[in-house]
This record gives C-alpha cells, structure tokens and sequence, in this order.
C-alpha cells in the first residue's frame, strides 16, 4: 500500500520561503507521478503542481507565478516544493498526491495527510 507523508509546513512572513518534502512508501518511488494540492480557509482543494515519473514533464496552477519549484529525489524517495515570496493567499493545508499516470490529477489514487502552511502578513 503506497503512503505519502508530508512535513515542512509552519508559520512563516509574507515574503519568506518554504520547502515542503513528500515521501512515498509502499511501492517503487520511480513508478508514480506526485503532484501537490492545497486547501485553502473555506475553499476547495485545488492543484498546485505536478512533476512525471522521469521529472520530464512538470506544470504549475497560474497562480504559482514562477514562486514554487518541484522536484524529486530519487535516492529519498521524496518530492520536493520549494515556495518562495509566499503571500498570505498561500495559507493553506498542503497535500501530496501520486499516481501511475504522468499527470497527476484531483482524482489522484494515493494521498498525504497534509501540512500546514499559514503565511502572516
């Protein structure tokens, strides 16, 4: 049974920066594509980024503006997002997703439990 566990959310400023680590278990860490999602106050989940099992395919939401980066470590078996110049509308719970597919979607078969980010203005 595959399981992702996220850590690296906390309380930061406007302005600061964040890495946010994934670990998949379970399963062959090569085999799945991870994306991020975030749940903001009162809102729907929504995406945040993918990234392929290759790391040859890798988008972003709109609203990332360049400020996030996805990666992976293979040898970790981990998914990093480094989010910089984080604003007060990044506050959100953060969860990982994975899936067989090269894209992974809202209806992603595994999930994380989540991390908090809270960014203070």
């Amino acid at each position: 049974q595959v399981q992702l566990v996220e850590s690296g959310g906390r309380l930061v400023q406007a302005g600061g920066s964040l890495r946010l680590s994934c670990v998949l278990s379970g399963d062959t860490f090569s085999r799945y594509a991870v994306g991020w999602f975030r749940q903001g106050p009162g809102l729907e989940r929504e995406f945040v980024a993918t990234i392929s099992q290759a790391s040859t395919i890798v988008d972003y939401a709109d609203f990332v503006e360049g400020r996030f980066s996805i990666y992976r470590n293979l040898q970790k078996s981990t998914v990093y997002l480094d989010m910089n110049n984080l604003k007060p509308e990044d506050t959100a719970v953060y969860y990982c997703a994975a899936d067989l597919q090269i894209r992974v979607g809202a209806s992603a078969r595994y999930w994380g439990q989540g991390t908090q980010v809270t960014v203070s203005s």
